[in-house]
């Protein structure tokens, strides 16, 4: 019981810790930005080809002319009850917005289930709607999702290098493909700094 009670508050405070209100946006470019090395960024997001949660492919390419919100999700988190804003959120913006929830079973173990139990959570629970992906890896390594490394690499998204610190971390795209924002897990989906970003 002890050792339970322990792994309890050490969970809970690394959440807590690493969690502190974060929210990045991207540097306003300047009139010499290279033009070609945006269109490479640009195609390389539309490049990505990835599983969702039923199995069927999604082909980035039909997000174009979309804004995109990707979120890495878990079922047994101090922050799962997001799911309800980021479902009001897909309901309020509609095919203007596309939401992408990404499970990810590296921050507590918190995602442990098959994609039919991860479905099934999310939709008897808080009635999911929006797209759920299969389940990734998003901590920077050898088997971080491209897709992730995409997004917390510099090099490949322009700017950004802040990787997901906990369950619930979410990135902004635009409809132009171009990663704009990072928000920390505890800046609600709802919140007005989201809604403003996403409001432009």
């Amino acid at each position: 019981m002890k050792h339970f009670l322990l792994y309890t508050f050490v969970t809970i405070t690394i959440a807590l810790l690493s969690c502190t209100k974060v929210h990045k946006t991207s540097p306003q470019k300047d009139a010499t930005t290279v033009d070609d090395d945006l269109r490479k960024r640009e195609s390389t997001f539309y490049g990505f080809k990835m599983k969702k949660l039923d199995g069927s492919v999604l082909d980035f390419q039909t997000l174009k002319g979309k804004k995109i919100f990707i979120v890495n999700t878990a079922s047994k988190c101090g922050f799962t009850p997001q799911y309800e804003q980021l479902e009001q959120l897909h309901k309020k913006y509609g095919e203007e917005l596309v939401i992408l929830g990404f499970p990810c079973n590296q921050f507590g173990k918190q995602e442990p289930g098959s994609s039919e139990e991860i479905a099934s959570f999310c939709k008897l629970n808080y009635g999911v709607t929006f797209t759920m992906m299969e389940k990734v890896n998003v901590k920077k390594g050898d088997d971080q999702s491209p897709l992730y490394r995409w997004l917390t690499d510099p090099s490949e998204n322009g700017w950004n290098d802040e990787a997901p610190s906990w369950n619930f971390c979410k990135y902004y795209i635009n409809a132009k493909g171009e990663l704009k924002d990072f928000f920390n897990s505890n800046i609600k989906p709802l919140d007005e700094e989201v809604i403003k970003v996403i409001s432009k």
